[in-house]
């Protein structure tokens, strides 16, 4: 069967009409199979519901082509999602929420709840270790110790352009990252803690900083979160030959973080040519910039 000859619209297709484009999925030419998948999508979110009892096909092939529409459909509602997110809040948004929206746009079936209760239990293991710290400086190398050496957190530097060190899930699940998305795993820690941690953008690079009325300590979460000190962060902007700018030693708004890691992800999609992804992100930004 030719799967043009069931090309129209969702209302005029019979019960017996979907079974045959559906079954059409499993066919063993990729073109059928592919041409199939477009018009399913074509059909918008109503395939859903046709597609879903197949989910569970004893075929695999068809389990996999139904999976990957399904997975189409989720990425279209979270895309959206979190383009309504950006467009409604200002500044001072929930950058954890907008980092798992975010996360859920490459991965729909990503379950938010269920990685926040994992930063919950994190939390809870250190609360009586920082609570016998004896000072700033002990906290968080108490914070270093529990995240790089007994949880194995780390900086990808082998496969840096990979896009699964910035997606929240992602970098929880294999406990990789670049200096944002790790920087992020520490900052909703430490909020968990109601600790005074702040996000810095350097350029070119992504730390934290505690800071009190007494003490203030950058953490370079990339390298094993490396304590740092004011000069240390002027003498690395020094090396990278960057201009002396007091900004860059400012916090950024939650907004400004959650474009600088869309930022990220477009140049890395570019960089790996990826056309969807790189219109994708575009998209994102264009929402944060208004």
């Amino acid at each position: 069967m030719d799967p043009t000859d069931l090309a129209c619209s969702p209302a005029q297709l019979s019960e017996r009409q979907r079974n045959a484009l559906i079954s059409l999925l499993a066919d063993d030419d990729a073109t059928i199979s592919h041409s199939v998948r477009d018009q399913l999508v074509a059909c918008g979110p109503v395939a859903r519901d046709w597609l879903r009892p197949h989910l569970l096909s004893n075929d695999p092939v068809l389990r996999r082509h139904a999976r990957e529409v399904m997975q189409h459909f989720g990425r279209q509602t979270a895309d959206n999602r979190f383009v309504a997110f950006c467009l409604k809040h200002g500044e001072v948004l929930d950058l954890e929420q907008g980092a798992w929206l975010l996360a859920q746009t490459q991965f729909p079936d990503a379950y938010a709840e269920a990685y926040a209760a994992l930063l919950d239990d994190f939390a809870a293991e250190l609360r009586p270790r920082l609570a016998m710290a004896r000072g700033p400086q002990a906290m968080l190398n108490a914070i270093n110790k529990f995240l790089y050496t007994e949880l194995g957190f780390a900086g990808n530097q082998s496969n840096y352009y990979d896009p699964d060190n910035s997606y929240l899930n992602r970098v929880l699940d294999r406990r990789l990252g670049i200096p944002i998305s790790l920087c992020l795993v520490y900052l909703f820690l430490a909020r968990r803690l109601q600790l005074p941690v702040t996000g810095i953008g350097l350029p070119g690079h992504f730390i934290c900083r505690f800071q009190t009325s007494t003490e203030e300590i950058y953490i370079d979460c990339f390298n094993r979160g490396r304590l740092m000190t004011r000069a240390d962060c002027v003498h690395s902007l020094l090396n990278g030959n960057y201009d002396l700018q007091s900004e860059y030693l400012q916090p950024l708004a939650p907004r400004r973080i959650l474009m600088r890691l869309c930022g990220n992800l477009h140049r890395i999609y570019y960089h790996l040519q990826r056309g969807d992804d790189i219109t994708r992100l575009q998209r994102y930004l264009v929402a944060l910039a208004r």
